[in-house]
């Protein structure tokens, strides 16, 4: 019995030490001969970096086109569907902004005031949405071939 709580123990330890080089060496590994360049006044704004090419195999371009696009374009036009939806519709703007005047009725500017900073929020990633939904579609023109094309 002994030997077998002793075993346990080692492997639990082994496997922690195991864990913890498998973290810790990438981190070494890491070159940081290079200091960053400093910021200058001229730079342009970080969201302006440029991003470099991603090369894909065959395979996951296939799965990016065949599984990834289709569910994002469903999944962007759903949420498109729920913010613009009536007041009826658990999410969408409208019932935010019905929900905002029935809390104001009652007295509760608090709750009021949040529902419709909520409301304006949601209406303002109608953009975002219509935004994200055309980079999909012209990635989609450009990278994945219809069914019938080789």
């Amino acid at each position: 019995m002994r030997a077998t709580t002793w075993t346990r123990r080692l492997a639990l330890a082994g496997g922690g030490v195991a864990a913890g080089l498998l973290v810790v060496t990438p981190l070494a590994v890491a070159d940081t001969t290079a200091p960053p360049a400093p910021p200058s006044s001229t730079a342009p704004p970080s969201s302006a970096v440029p991003v470099a090419p991603i090369t894909l195999s065959p395979e996951e371009s296939q799965q990016v086109c065949g599984d990834w696009v289709p569910k994002l374009q469903k999944r962007a036009k759903n949420l498109t569907d729920r913010i613009n939806g009536g007041a009826e519709v658990a999410g969408s703007v409208a019932n935010l902004k019905a929900r905002s005047a029935d809390q104001k009725a009652k007295g509760h500017t608090a709750a009021a005031d949040r529902l419709q900073k909520r409301a304006d929020k949601r209406q303002s990633r109608i953009s975002q949405l219509s935004d994200a939904t055309s980079k999909l579609d012209a990635f989609a023109s450009a990278h994945c071939k219809p069914a019938g094309t080789k």
